[in-house]
């Protein structure tokens, strides 16, 4: 699914706050409906570390919004969501560019919403996975998310 207008300008918008800016990450892509984001983590002067490949902080900082920007969107502002954990693990060191992509399907979305409804509350785990252009592994993340009615 393409971008938006308005997917466009949120993704020019959120690539220009200074938190998520000073990560090195870019958000490339948010498609229309909001279910899948694309990040790319570049290697250079602002993310390379003193043995010169990634900094793991630019690494976890270039992944660790998107989940909980979709979510929002996606569920509405009926649902409260928020960050509660990650777990990272680093597999190589970055030394080139690397990318990451966010899904979302419809079965989790109602999973979520079903859950709420019985529970009042609901945690997920979503698995991200920083990876090269060779499609090798560099990084993987575990995100925490508490999702509830507002």
């Amino acid at each position: 699914m393409p971008e938006s207008p308005r997917t466009r300008a949120f993704r020019w918008f959120f690539n220009f706050i200074p938190a998520y800016r000073g990560t090195g990450g870019r958000v490339v892509y948010i498609s229309a409906d909001w279910r899948e984001v694309r990040v790319r983590l570049p290697l250079n002067l602002r993310t390379r570390n003193y043995v010169g490949t990634i900094f793991g902080g630019s690494m976890y900082g270039a992944i660790d919004p998107v989940y909980m920007m979709m979510l929002i969107k996606t569920l509405g502002p009926d649902y409260v969501v928020w960050d509660k954990a990650a777990a990272i693990r680093f597999r190589r060191p970055g030394r080139g560019t690397l990318t990451a992509t966010f899904r979302l399907t419809d079965e989790e979305l109602q999973g979520i919403r079903a859950e709420v409804a019985e529970r009042g509350k609901t945690e997920r785990v979503y698995p991200v996975e920083l990876v090269s252009a060779a499609g090798e592994v560099h990084a993987t993340f575990d995100k925490v998310l508490s999702i509830r009615r507002r």
